[in-house]
């Protein structure tokens, strides 16, 4: 009984238990992103606390949303997305639970030791080594499940979205260890250029390669339409598996490091556009005739919202890593406002459109109130476009202030007004989870009959 509760072998309850654990670490990290962004506007809110002060905010905010929020929910969408795909069941149930207890385990770690101020110090590398084992661990328990899944499936032909997932556990595991300090330690500039490999390829490899694999299994599903090209979509992924992985050292360009890899780091960066296009190409134009279901299905309206972020994040990426751009904008809020695009804006509208579709299918219970996701759709998506908004304008004051010679202290009073958007905009995001995590918790434990009552009024209503 006790291991059939701890490590549950019941269908579809790692995905369950993936996706319930990445809603409650999404609003411990989405938490901290909304009290650092009110300590800009208001420096002196919190005082004598140094687990609050904003270095240690910012780095469990980072950490809990890409560890926790983001792969957690990638997983779980994975682990529903891969067995429906192949036609069979999940390799291991028990496996997946135990990998979900594990994730969970670092992240107490994680949030114990940075909020302190215990950090190895390099982006999105902040965990120390025991933690850093334990996710290289998890990744490759995660790989072979997956894997195992795919190779007892019942169907020949492998859809695109495999491909996708397939590639992610393959190269993200690889891409970890190689990028953390625990495992590989160099000397000055060689550790930030590996450093940064990993730093960028977290996005490349892992949340664009599942995320992109994440929207080709929904888009054909929630607008009844085939796919509008298998070729493309493998274009797209080839694409991404050719160019994605030199692109790191345009985060260090204004740094000696070699100018061929510098180069290198570039031209991918504006190849990038060829994956990038295939891909949406194939997503309008599986769009094409459907767009009004938007209206009505809302996990439709965040997939497709997704698809427009996804557009600006990859127009943005290729022409803010050319040289001249990468120079002028380096450094400022703008770019704290492109790292949001691509995170909040793409990968976490396409997972949110992940767990609304799928959670109902994996548990059997239909979500609690079409009006509180109504209401986590506007709240996220009015407040993600407040935060780009301040944090582009932002940014290019802060640009300008420092092209033109402009003394700090008088740009920085400049950009105060859109530091407090910045604040506004994550207490929206915030309590737009937080109506997401209730919702979420109401249809999966209220009693089937007052559910059944409810959902009657609602529609009464």
């Amino acid at each position: 009984m006790l291991l059939d509760a701890v490590l549950s072998n019941r269908e579809g309850s790692a995905a369950r238990n993936f996706i319930l654990s990445a809603i409650w670490w999404s609003i411990l990290g989405m938490g901290a992103g909304m009290l650092g962004g009110l300590e800009f506007s208001m420096p002196d809110l919190i005082h004598n606390i140094p687990q609050l002060s904003f270095p240690h905010l910012r780095m469990w905010h980072v950490n809990a949303v890409a560890i926790g929020w983001l792969s957690m929910g990638y997983v779980g969408a994975m682990y529903y997305m891969v067995p429906s795909l192949a036609k069979t069941k999940l390799w291991s149930e028990r496996l997946g639970n135990f990998t979900m207890w594990a994730w969970n385990a670092v992240m107490v770690g994680a949030f114990c030791t940075l909020i302190n101020g215990s950090t190895e110090g390099r982006e999105y590398a902040e965990l120390g080594a025991v933690l850093d084992v334990l996710v290289a661990i998890a990744l490759v328990t995660i790989a072979a499940n997956v894997y195992m899944t795919v190779v007892n499936r019942k169907v020949k032909k492998l859809y695109v979205s495999l491909w996708y997932f397939l590639g992610a556990l393959f190269w993200f595991p690889l891409v970890y260890i190689i990028g953390q300090r625990t495992f590989v330690a160099l000397p000055g500039l060689n550790d930030a250029i590996v450093g940064w490999f990993y730093g960028h390829n977290i996005l490349g490899m892992w949340f664009t390669t599942v995320g992109v694999g994440m929207m080709y299994y929904l888009l054909p599903r929630l607008t009844n339409a085939p796919l509008y090209s298998h070729g493309l979509s493998m274009l797209g992924f080839w694409g991404i598996a050719l160019f994605y992985a030199p692109t790191g050292t345009h985060h260090i360009l204004q740094s000696p490091v070699p100018e061929w890899l510098k180069a290198i780091a570039v031209i991918s960066s504006v190849f990038l556009l060829v994956p990038v296009l295939t891909v949406l190409t194939n997503f309008f134009m599986t769009m094409k005739g459907k767009w009004q279901q938007v209206v009505t299905d809302m996990p439709l309206r965040f997939a497709v919202t997704s698809c427009m972020f996804y557009l600006v994040t990859c127009t943005q990426g290729p022409f803010q890593a050319t040289r001249w751009v990468n120079w002028y904008l380096h450094f400022t809020q703008w770019v704290v406002g492109h790292a949001h695009l691509a995170l909040l804006g793409t990968f976490s509208f396409i997972l949110t459109s992940a767990i609304y579709y799928g959670l109902p299918r994996i548990t059997g219970r239909d979500w609690h109130s079409q009006g509180l996701i109504r209401a986590h759709y506007w709240l996220k998506f009015l407040g993600f476009l407040l935060m780009m908004l301040s944090l582009t304008i932002a940014g290019l004051i802060q640009s300008a202030g420092w092209a033109f010679g402009v003394p700090v202290d008088q740009w920085g009073l400049q950009i105060r007004p859109y530091w407090g958007l910045r604040a506004v905009s994550g207490v929206m995001i915030v309590l737009g989870q937080c109506i997401f995590a209730y919702n979420a918790f109401k249809s999966l434990y209220t009693p089937a009959a007052k559910a059944a009552d409810a959902k009657t009024a609602e529609v009464k209503a």
